[in-house]
């Protein structure tokens, strides 16, 4: 039996079940898989984690530096979030140069954090207009089964609360590391991204690979702390109705609660 034949078969399930209220894990319409973070293990960066959604698992690492700041922004830090999938977290994959989906895998996960202000920029800045401390943010998934915008958000605010911003000083007019001197990131608030699939008229949250692939169109919605949306990205050939995306909004809401108090417990996260 070919892939092709074995993807129909599932799609048919999928959506027989989706009539029923079910999905093919178990889930409820509105449950996220199971998240499950550790942070600290990648030793020699500033900040790290590891987390696993589901089956679906992405390894982050945060290094902090001294940079130029952008031309017009020369008042605040830096941040910068980058994403790659690696060959041997799915079939599918090839190495080679980013492909769009991965290019927008890291917009929205970078765009999510810098919209919602979760890093005070402003508190970054060495020398104004000169010199600025930049925080890169680098995912990547090692196992695909689904939902990379969220796993790589979870990852990327993980790293971020958890992470250590070393100190400069300028002597000379250049920065100058200052020893033992590392402290938190200033941290505004925790953001936290929940990606919606529809599939016919049914809104499911955090989609499976086997979900994903079935999708008419798909919603990824950032809140803040204060459970205010701050970033919006819609995927997919299809729309969705004002009131999916009415229901879609309060569904980010609430879970980006329960998936907030999970992020709080990582070490930095209770700053918020």
């Amino acid at each position: 039996m070919n892939i092709s034949i074995i993807d129909d078969l599932k799609k048919k399930k999928i959506l027989a079940l989706l009539k029923d209220g079910q999905r093919v894990d178990g889930r409820a319409l509105d449950e996220p898989r199971p998240l499950v973070i550790d942070t600290g293990v990648i030793p020699k960066a500033e900040g790290s984690a590891r987390v696993r959604l589901g089956d679906t698992e992405v390894v982050c690492g945060v290094k902090i530096q001294p940079d130029k700041p952008f031309p017009d922004l020369g008042d605040r830090g830096i941040f910068i979030c980058t994403a790659e999938v690696l060959p041997l977290a799915d079939p599918n994959v090839e190495t080679g140069p980013p492909n769009e989906e991965v290019i927008e895998l890291a917009r929205v996960v970078d765009r999510g954090i810098r919209e919602s202000h979760m890093i005070d920029l402003t508190k970054l800045v060495l020398t104004k207009d000169k010199s600025v401390i930049g925080i890169f943010v680098d995912n990547t998934v090692t196992d695909y089964d689904g939902n990379l915008f969220d796993a790589c958000s979870y990852a990327s605010v993980a790293s971020i609360l958890s992470c250590k911003v070393p100190k400069w000083e300028i002597k000379n007019d250049a920065p100058s590391l200052v020893p033992d001197s590392a402290s938190a990131p200033p941290i505004t608030t925790i953001p936290v991204s929940v990606t919606m699939g529809k599939i016919a008229d049914t809104i499911i949250v955090d989609p499976n690979a086997d979900e994903w692939k079935c999708m008419d169109a798909r919603m990824t919605i950032t809140t803040n702390s204060e459970g205010n949306i701050c970033a919006v990205q819609k995927g997919g050939d299809d729309g969705f109705t004002f009131e999916q995306l009415v229901k879609c909004s309060e569904l980010s809401i609430a879970t980006g609660a329960k998936i907030r108090e999970i992020l709080k417990q990582v070490p930095g996260g209770n700053a918020c």
